[in-house]
């Protein structure tokens, strides 16, 4: 028998989570875990009291072992459901969870494996796109959903549009990358999309299909061709697209731009999140031991 996973209270979340103007992928989520809740219960989960729904988190944190960042969603898609749909506002389980993070430095690759991990990528399109990723430090999921208009003529700037929080910026763009991005939009000449969906046989389709696609390049395409460059390239770091958006900023840093600037450019709402890249960088490293050695030398004398 098939178990039942909306129910019409999980819609109502759905139209007040609209009505709030939440992003899109932020109300999947929580609609998500919602239905994942629903189908773990077996009926509706509006009918639940407090305790199990502190016995469910629990579930979740003890035997699922939820990471604190998925953890995190679904305890905020639980608040938004129960408190701000349902009006518990007498609950106090959600003012009591803490979901800290485990403190862990990002993968972040160097200059030289940067070059030779791109050369490791046979398609151009994929070559284009973390080329680009590299250059301007985006997210995966900003960068194949660029369209032509986010190219202003006669500006060194690329605009990026509802990145994380909804949030648009702009982000330096070289002329050698402009270039690339050209050559690359010129295979296929889309008049929206700078990476249009390739749908299936990507190759063998005329390049006039390709202009008919409705939507960019899936995140998980790209992610899967940058796991093959990676094992071409040979690389033993545990590497992701995401990765070299870290390079990006530490190599940024090493060359002497400001934290406050790259953390314009990475789209941060604080200086405390960009300000993990000081701990990753080999110039401020080497700076630091040279002042150590002088500070050493000078109580020797």
């Amino acid at each position: 028998m098939k178990i039942q996973t909306t129910y019409p209270s999980i819609t109502q979340l759905e139209e007040s989570l609209t009505l709030r103007s939440v992003s899109a992928r932020t109300k999947g989520e929580y609609a998500r875990y919602l239905r994942k809740f629903a189908a773990h219960l077996g009926h509706d989960p509006a009918t639940l009291p407090e305790h199990a729904v502190r016995a469910y988190i629990l579930h979740l944190k003890e035997h699922c072992h939820y990471a604190p960042s998925s953890l995190r969603v679904a305890v905020a898609a639980l608040r938004a459901f129960y408190v701000e749909v349902l009006g518990h506002t007498s609950w106090r389980l959600f003012e009591l969870i803490r979901t800290p993070d485990r403190q862990k430095l990002p993968v972040v690759l160097s200059r030289a494996a940067v070059a030779q991990l791109l050369a490791a990528v046979r398609e151009p399109r994929f070559a284009t796109l973390f080329t680009l990723i590299y250059s301007c430090g985006l997210r995966v999921g900003e960068a194949v959903k660029l369209e032509v208009r986010d190219l202003p003529k006669g500006q060194n700037r690329l605009h990026v549009r509802e990145g994380k929080g909804g949030k648009d910026r702009y982000v330096p763009l070289c002329e050698a990358m402009r270039q690339q991005l050209r050559a690359w939009w010129q295979t296929h000449r889309h008049p929206r999309l700078l990476f249009p969906g390739a749908g299936c046989a990507w190759r063998e389709r005329a390049l006039q299909d390709r202009t008919l696609a409705e939507a960019p390049m899936s995140v998980s395409s790209a992610q899967h061709c940058f796991r093959l460059a990676c094992a071409r390239a040979g690389l033993t770091q545990h590497a992701t697209p995401h990765t070299l958006r870290h390079s990006y900023a530490t190599h940024l840093l090493e060359a002497g731009i400001s934290l406050r600037l790259i953390s314009a450019y990475l789209g941060h709402t604080s200086l405390e999140t960009t300000a993990i890249y000081l701990h990753l960088t080999a110039v401020s490293e080497e700076r630091a031991l040279r002042a150590v050695e002088a500070l050493t030398r000078r109580t020797q004398t």
